[in-house]
């Protein structure tokens, strides 16, 4: 069997459907979209996978368990407000992303707030938007008793816990050990102690192990020892748990030899801890947050090649686009070593022709990237390349003002 053949490959990206050689997003072809678009490069999401994704999730998981949307993975406005009407709650991570929740319509109550960061005036927004304040630290504690002495509002709070374990196998990993997310632990008590002097309405705890982990088995076990964690906490709490947050860790595939996420026994384990939870904490809502996992598999990154060139024997496909745009396709988004997200000739999806080619921006440095010695179909100049799985943590995750290059656009469509 030829090494080629051995290696391993991308999972399939079907999520997308091809007409004529051509994939489709929201129904469209891709070069029609490229020109209703008026420009390369674009981000393109398809609503109908964000829907699809989320009913997936609500047949699979428990009825009463509440999936709120992490804003960070994806922020533009207009899927924001698509999502608001699917999930039960917006994870917030800024005071600028308040304002993109708050504009979306989700009613406040079901806004929470994250961040290790927070300002004094993030925190007097948040108290005055009346959202769930995840509080990272006693100096937080300390300012929303200023902010409730000044105002006489009074802040919704849960306590974020920095665990003494990490979600095993995660690519982002955020708890456990030394971290600046939460408060550790063995800290907790005395923390809860300081919201009830406070005065604070506390509602419960927020745990956030890791993301972008593709074992079920890793993410069920994160997920009992938070729950765990927050019984053996409740012993100290000021007033009784209404909601637990376990957080997320649902990866997708991005790289050769990866596999979909296995939602079953994610479900099952589940299942188990809403029905401790109904015993355990009466009345209080069970939640996962998600980003990565609702959007990222439901958007494309496009860009046009300018320029077609062969250096000592290897295809250079230069595009207007590149790691300006989409860190994390380049590989500088923390891969230690570069691996490839799964990329194609938009345009020439039934092109039985056939080379190893590389996918290059525009940019004078070497880490320009989208693609590196590919199998891909043969592409000329004007051709379009599309990135897959480009709906989380690629815009807005980008130097997109570095070397000054033209603005990226991104479409719901």
């Amino acid at each position: 069997m030829p090494a080629s053949e051995r290696a391993p490959r991308h999972a399939p990206m079907d999520q997308f459907a091809v007409q004529d050689g051509e994939l489709l997003v929201g129904g469209i072809p891709l070069t029609r979209l490229a020109a209703r678009v008026g420009q390369t490069p674009f981000y393109a999401y398809d609503r109908q996978l964000l829907t699809r994704r989320v009913e997936t999730l609500r047949a699979a998981l428990p009825v009463t368990l509440k999936i709120h949307y992490a804003m960070k993975a994806n922020p533009m406005p207009a899927l924001v407000g698509h999502l608001a009407g699917l999930v039960d709650g917006i994870d917030v991570a800024s005071g600028g992303e308040l304002k993109i929740a708050l504009d979306s319509g989700v009613d406040p109550r079901d806004i929470s707030f994250a961040g290790p960061g927070k300002s004094e005036a993030d925190l007097c927004r948040a108290v005055a938007a009346g959202i769930l304040i995840n509080v990272e630290s006693f100096r937080e504690v300390a300012e929303l008793a200023r902010i409730h002495a000044r105002t006489g509002d009074v802040a919704r709070v849960a306590a974020r816990v920095n665990p003494g374990f990490d979600l095993k196998g995660s690519g982002v990993r955020m708890g456990g050990g030394a971290k600046p997310f939460g408060v550790d632990a063995e800290q907790v008590p005395g923390l809860l102690a300081e919201i009830g002097r406070a005065g604070l309405d506390f509602e419960g705890f927020h745990f956030f192990a890791g993301a972008q982990n593709l074992k079920a088995e890793a993410i069920a076990e994160a997920q009992r020892r938070s729950y765990d964690l927050a019984r053996t906490l409740a012993a100290s709490i000021p007033a009784p748990v209404r909601a637990l947050n376990l957080g997320g860790g649902f990866g997708i595939p991005y790289f050769p030899g990866e596999l979909p996420l296995d939602l079953a026994p994610i479900a099952a384990n589940l299942d188990e801890l809403s029905r401790r939870a109904a015993r355990d904490f009466p009345g209080a809502e069970l939640v996962i947050e998600l980003g990565r996992y609702l959007v990222g598999e439901a958007g494309l990154y496009v860009a046009r090649i300018v320029d077609r060139k062969v250096s000592r024997g290897q295809v250079f496909l230069v595009t207007d686009g590149g790691l300006h745009h989409h860190l994390s396709a380049s590989g500088n988004f923390g891969q230690v070593i570069r691996k490839n997200y799964p990329v194609v000739i938009g345009n020439r999806m039934a092109s039985p022709e056939r080379e190893t080619a590389t996918v290059t921006g525009p940019l004078c440095t070497p880490l320009d990237l989208l693609a590196e010695r590919m199998d891909l179909a043969r592409a000329e100049i004007g051709d379009l390349v599309v990135v897959h799985q480009s709906g989380a943590y690629g815009l807005t995750a980008s130097p997109q003002a570095f070397l000054a290059h033209p603005a990226c656009v991104e479409v719901l469509v």
